[in-house]
């Protein structure tokens, strides 16, 4: 991580970074949160608009009731509280690429307030709570580059410009730039197990800003803020945050003030550098939107929300580790998707022993999907085929070096394990006696390692091992020749 400053740690040991984060998730709705047009990524600029998102005179909005059913189950995935009533206001700002002047957001009664995110910290498991959720609109885009144009002029692609958000406010409760990368890598996987977004980053599906301050150790009151925009990932949020927390401590050490300002974080440099100052709520002159009743969602609607509530990693990684006898850690690795959870499920539940199964997901599986960088839902051998090879190895009817020759296959021809398997037929080779031909054969064709083994090197038993397996084509028993090997071996 590259930073500017190198402050000595028993000096940053004096200070205590406060950190808020602001993340908004474009919920995964067909069409924008006030007019029908599509919010599908990667169309031509400007072809996804109409007047409503357009800001022309006369178009008056209307509410996307998916919009609101994403939020609320998001919210009630965080704990949040929904509110039984909530409003819309105008934000006021001029921006380019804001067409009406304004923003429809929520301001002083939003969605849904008082949640938490448990995640883990230096000092063990610790909550950080949510202030709120609500939702608003999104803006369009500012195109700088890539055009004819582009050296005098700014392009606009308004196509985004009325996506539906919802803006997740965490309180200032995070102590550490790992704590921020923890808090978000846990709330990604939250939104993702609902379902509501893609949280994709690269299409601008899920987006952060950073509040940060720092302050003496023991001290009560607040530094000066400072929010960090325009990071694209999680990591480069942990370095900005670092960044900065050593920016702000080398001004106080030196006597300066630490201005409240809007920074943007040039990753590549792996500095913040000053965009403006940053603005107070009082400069947006928020008010209630004339054009939008108020948001009543209701105990009845809140209840029917709420059944779509899927079960959320922190209990589904419990019940894997109890119901199928799996490590923390592989269930941690089983559940980074819902369907990767469910589809592990699957085939656990069909398996004669699940543990193989998430052994085999995670080394033979995932290793390879990642090489060709596929994903679950991509791989040609499907759950079920990986539940059929466990039980094959389980029973000892195919040896791990089949089983990996047969992945392979599958790979390379884009099958499932079960074409692959019906088609090449590997047996493992269990006659004892012929076992017993072949490792007499190697003792014979290696006198001298025979005699090293009995002199007492023992370690050239592997040696024997690889020999009677490369003999017989992977295919002998592997328990059965260390058994027999020991026998032939002791004389």
């Amino acid at each position: 991580m590259a930073t500017a400053t190198r402050i000595p740690p028993e000096v940053l040991a004096r200070y205590e970074p406060v950190i808020g984060l602001e993340v908004h998730v474009q919920l995964l709705t067909a069409s924008k949160i006030f007019c029908g047009c599509s919010t599908s990524f990667g169309a031509p600029p400007n072809s996804n608009v109409c007047p409503v998102c357009l800001g022309l005179p006369g178009a008056l909005p209307v509410l996307n009731r998916k919009a609101v059913e994403f939020a609320a189950l998001a919210a009630l995935a965080l704990g949040c509280q929904v509110r039984e009533t909530s409003s819309f206001a105008r934000k006021n700002y001029f921006y380019p690429d804001l067409p009406k002047g304004y923003q429809i957001s929520q301001y002083d009664q939003p969605l849904a307030e008082h949640g938490a995110i448990e995640i883990t910290s230096g000092e063990g498991r610790k909550k950080v709570g949510i202030t709120r959720l609500h939702l608003e609109e999104d803006a369009g885009k500012s195109l700088h580059d890539g055009f004819a144009e582009s050296a005098t002029s700014t392009c606009l692609d308004l196509n985004r410009a009325g996506t539906p958000l919802a803006e997740i406010v965490s309180e200032p409760e995070i102590s550490s730039p790992d704590e921020a990368f923890e808090y978000l890598t846990r709330l990604k996987e939250i939104i993702l197990f609902t379902g509501v977004s893609d949280c994709n980053m690269e299409e601008g599906s899920l987006r952060c800003d950073a509040n940060v301050s720092v302050r003496r150790k023991g001290a009560k009151e607040f530094g000066a803020k400072v929010e960090v925009k325009n990071v694209n990932s999680f990591r480069f949020i942990r370095e900005a945050l670092a960044y900065e927390i050593e920016r702000q401590v080398e001004a106080l050490e030196s006597g300066e003030k630490v201005v409240q300002e809007t920074r943007l974080y040039h990753a590549a440099e792996g500095k913040t550098f000053s965009m403006r100052s940053k603005e107070q709520a009082h400069d947006y002159r928020y008010f209630p939107d004339p054009d939008l009743q108020p948001l009543v969602v209701d105990a009845a609607w809140q209840a029917e929300i709420r059944k779509q509530l899927p079960e959320l990693p922190e209990a589904l990684r419990a019940r894997l580790v109890a119901q199928y006898g799996i490590t923390e850690y592989d269930a941690g690795v089983l559940s980074a998707s819902r369907s990767l959870a469910q589809q592990f499920e699957a085939a656990a539940r069909s398996a004669k022993n699940p543990k193989r199964v998430a052994n085999l997901v995670q080394s033979e599986l995932m290793g390879r999907l990642k090489a060709r960088d596929l994903s679950i839902e991509q791989s040609p051998i499907t759950m079920r085929g990986v539940a059929m090879s466990a039980d094959l190895a389980e029973a000892g009817t195919i040896s791990s070096k089949m089983l990996k020759d047969l992945y392979d296959h599958a790979f390379a021809t884009g099958e499932d394990f079960a074409a692959v398997y019906e088609r090449e037929k590997p047996q493992q080779l269990s006659d004892a006696s012929a076992i017993e031909k072949v490792i007499e054969d190697v003792m014979a064709a290696n006198p001298q390692q025979v005699e090293q083994y009995r002199a007492g090197k023992t370690t050239v038993k592997a040696f024997f091992v690889g020999q009677v397996m490369k003999a017989t084509k992977g295919q002998a028993n592997p328990a059965m020749v260390n058994e027999l090997l020991d026998k032939k071996l002791a004389g």
